[in-house]
């Protein structure tokens, strides 16, 4: 396929860019450049033919009044940056990467992206009572506010107002406490950070359970990740369902076990157990063995369908992990059945084995061979199946059944013996409870009961022999539906309930949840350069008197500016004061710089270009005067072009060019309607942030006004007060701790991260800094632009600082922090 070519002018067939061949818009729709327009015959004064259609069409003295056809320059410049990318060299690792040392994030932007849909804010749970820390595994919350995931669009990922919510840990953060004491985590940090130190293994569990609320129907829903941090920990959040339990519906029945169960019930558990058995099955699909299980788990829906409820599931885990850790303890026997009684599960021989055998015990001195499975599912609505028919008998053999496995333990133990005993009570009770007529149930269940697994019939075949009791086979039109069941050959499975999954901390080996480090003391992240932990070096600058207002490097030194009236050189060796510029008889409010020059403006309006030149001069090459009246307060920004042009803006609500040439003002550009209190100078454009909530966009070469954004939106018109722009990428700071980032025009992200204005804003890289008012800097991560149809940003962190944070800057691997008390701070490698 031919590549595309830039859009050219029809008369000179020379493609459209912003400086030279600037396309402008004819009253008759097409596009003619500016240089052509000028040079065409005029039959009639402020006429000209289209050289298109040949309509005759007005147009004003000069072209350049005429506007400027964006979309043209818009495509002509994606094209030519297409070509200048398919030209470029490739690039090795981790060129265009700025390594941070001191930055908090130790895992791949894929799995940012990946996880960040399942983070849910800090404010949208609270955590009813206190919790102890060795009991906070499984904790019971509720919603402090409504809240739904616009990521996944599904109403089972949201929640109402005061809903209750279960909590179950997934992992623990801990704060490396080797690093610097005032740098921290952001909320979302944390969360990546244990996610991140988990393992394929483990996020794939975690991802699995997230995913069945959006697939299974009946199964409890898990709305996402949320972290408590006073406690660090981790938790999957969990709904808990509003309605009668299956439990009480039971002992609502109050079944009296010596009695033969007429027909109507044995249906009615029928349609129960096959509604359980199609919860596995659609669990099954999702790769999932539940394994444990007791009446508190079921639910019943609004219309008196089953409904697992898999926080219950969990908290069922807990209580049996709690029980086999005491057990091991020196407790007396009666005390052991006890708490087996309060926390009694059904749970299959195979993964009873498991579950003990990872605590230091194990069934049969290690002789029992089966593995956990598919099948331990079949084990486990048999058991549900039988204790709904036969009753408390039923559940009495059971528990007696799982006391004797635990408790006997560390005696002599003929576990298949008692096992087969067990089996022939179970056969017994439900030969009494079900006649003759039910024979076929009973056959079907002692099955799925079988001690060997691959006995086991698959929970198709349970659910078929159940169908059987509903609805009689000449009148059920399915019977002969072909259905599929998981096998034990049928793919690798995660166990939903198991006990070393839950509050499994992150591995020793880590430090502050990051992952484990290499001899070099540095992070190995796929994809990414190697990031080091989390401490750095700070040094105080210590030379100002007040508000430090600027920090610009140019020429090998830093050069600061400040409300003293000064601005001072620094070297960047050993970041000594060496010099002091003193031409100002006025705060000086901002400083931009260029080869050889530094530029700084005051209050009154004063503008003084400085020569970088060793030994430094003691006056100012050429001081300017805005000639600003009274009621204006002076120069708030400046930004240089090149070599060509200082843009000033200030208290007169406009933005000047002054020609660096012979140091006159070319032009004033008005349109704001408020101080303008940021420039930014990038791809061809001059940007203008003002109190008036409005970003003005100027061209440099014809100082013409291009555009306006934030003018459209009502009621937003929330004051500006940094920006900073690069390509064609603009970030916005607002006085209300608000940063609004934009592509092109459009608004793409917008967080509230700050309490209070946003007083300086940098990017680095794929790296976003933040300073302001709260004497915090947060640190963000900025998605890749190619895989992303987005701006998506993720918090990485922050960093307390002792006064208001006036301007940052970023310089070979330092940042620096300019601040209102007259400090300056620069943050660095150890």
């Amino acid at each position: 396929m031919e590549e595309a070519e830039p859009p050219e002018c029809p008369v000179c067939l020379q493609a459209y860019d912003a400086v030279s061949v600037i396309p402008r818009v004819l009253t008759c729709g097409h596009t003619t450049c500016e240089v052509c327009l000028k040079q065409l015959p005029n039959p009639f004064p402020n006429t000209i033919r289209c050289s298109i259609c040949t309509a005759l069409v007005r147009c004003p003295n000069p072209p350049s009044s005429l506007p400027k056809n964006l979309d043209l320059l818009h495509f002509s410049s994606t094209l030519r940056s297409h070509r200048s990318k398919d030209r470029t060299v490739p690039r090795k690792d981790g060129d265009d990467q700025v390594p941070f040392p001191f930055t908090l994030k130790s895992w791949s932007s894929e799995l940012s992206r990946k996880w960040n849909k399942w983070i849910f804010p800090i404010d949208c749970v609270s955590i009813e009572g206190e919790i102890e820390e060795i009991d906070d595994d499984i904790i019971s919350a509720k919603a402090s506010r409504s809240y739904e995931n616009d990521y996944l669009m599904s109403t089972c990922c949201g929640f109402r107002e005061k809903q209750a919510l279960g909590l179950v840990k997934v992992g623990i953060f801990r704060k490396d406490t080797r690093g610097s004491s005032f740098l921290s985590y952001s909320y979302e940090s944390k969360i990546m950070t244990v996610l991140s130190a988990m393992g394929d293994e483990k996020r794939n569990h975690l991802e699995k359970v997230l995913n069945v609320s959006l697939r299974v129907n009946n199964a409890g829903k898990a709305c996402g990740l949320w972290c408590n941090e006073d406690s660090g920990c981790v938790y999957i959040i969990f709904k808990k369902v509003d309605s009668p339990k299956l439990i009480d519906w039971v002992g609502i029945e109050k079944l009296n076990d010596k009695d033969k169960l007429d027909a109507d019930k044995i249906r009615g558990m029928a349609i129960i157990c096959m509604e359980v058995c199609e919860i596995f099955c659609s669990l099954h699909f999702e790769g999932l063995v539940i394994g444990y299980l007791n009446l508190s788990c079921l639910s019943f829906d609004n219309f008196g369908h089953i409904y697992l409820n898999l926080f219950e599931v969990f908290s069922a885990v807990k209580g049996l992990a709690m029980v086999a850790q005491e057990i091991q303890q020196n407790v007396e026997d009666d005390c052991k059945r006890e708490l087996l009684d309060e926390q009694f599960v059904l749970i299959s021989p195979e993964l009873l084995r498991q579950h003990l055998a990872r605590r230091g015990s194990d069934l049969d001195g290690g002789n029992f061979e089966y593995e956990v499975g598919y099948a331990s599912d079949v084990w486990t609505v048999a058991c549900l199946m039988a204790s709904l028919l036969v009753g408390n008998s039923c559940i009495e053999v059971l528990r007696s059944f799982l006391h004797a496995s635990i408790i006997s333990l560390n005696n002599e133990y003929d576990f298949p013996s008692v096992y087969k005993n067990t089996m022939g009570k179970i056969s017994s009770l439900l030969d009494f409870r079900l006649g003759s007529e039910f024979s076929f149930l009973k056959e079907i269940l002692l099955r799925c009961l079988d001690l060997n697994p691959g006995n086991r019939p698959a929970l198709t075949d349970l659910w078929k022999s159940l169908r059987k009791i509903v609805i009689k086979p000449e009148f059920d039109i399915g019977q002969h539906l072909k259905l599929e069941a998981k096998n034990e050959n049928s793919g690798p499975f995660m166990i939903l309930g198991d006990p070393l999954w839950i509050s499994d901390e992150i591995e020793r080996d880590s430090v502050g949840g990051l992952l484990k480090k290499d001899e070099n003391n540095e992070l190995q992240v796929e994809g990414d350069v190697g990031i080091s932990v989390g401490n750095f070096k700070c040094i105080e600058l210590k030379a100002h008197l007040d508000c430090v207002t600027g920090l610009v490097i140019t020429d090998g030194f830093l050069f600061s500016s400040s409300y003293d009236k000064t601005v001072k050189v620094w070297s960047l060796q050993n970041f000594t004061c060496i010099h002091s510029f003193k031409g100002h008889e006025h705060r000086v409010m901002a400083l931009v710089s260029m080869e050889g020059f530094c530029v700084s403006g005051d209050y009154k309006g004063f503008i003084c270009i400085w020569k970088v030149e060793f030994p430094f001069s003691e006056s100012p090459v050429v001081k300017l005067d805005e000639k600003t009246d009274w009621r204006f307060s002076g120069i708030h920004a400046m930004a240089i072009s090149g070599r060509e042009y200082l843009y000033t803006g200030g208290g007169d609500k406009s933005v000047k060019a002054w020609s660096l040439k012979d140091y006159s003002l070319s032009c004033t550009m008005s349109g704001h309607k408020a101080i303008v209190t940021s420039l930014a100078v990038s791809n061809g454009i001059l940007y203008s942030g003002s109190r008036d909530g409005t970003i003005r966009l100027w061209s440099l070469s014809d100082h013409s006004h291009i555009a306006v954004l934030g003018e459209d939106r009502i009621g937003e018109s929330i004051p500006i007060s940094s920006i900073f722009a690069e390509k064609n990428l603009l970030v916005a700071g607002h006085e209300n701790g608000m940063i609004k980032i934009w592509r092109d025009d459009v608004v793409m992200e917008q967080k509230h991260i700050h309490e209070g204005s946003v007083l300086s804003v940098l990017k680095k890289g794929r790296f976003l800094f933040s300073g302001g008012l709260d004497r915090m800097i947060n640190m963000l991560e900025m998605a890749d632009e190619e895989t992303s149809d987005g701006v998506e940003s993720t918090s990485l962190g922050s960093i307390s600082c002792q006064s208001t944070i006036i301007v940052l800057v970023y310089c070979e691997e330092k940042l620096l922090v300019a601040q209102a008390n007259g400090v300056m701070k620069v943050l660095m490698p150890p």
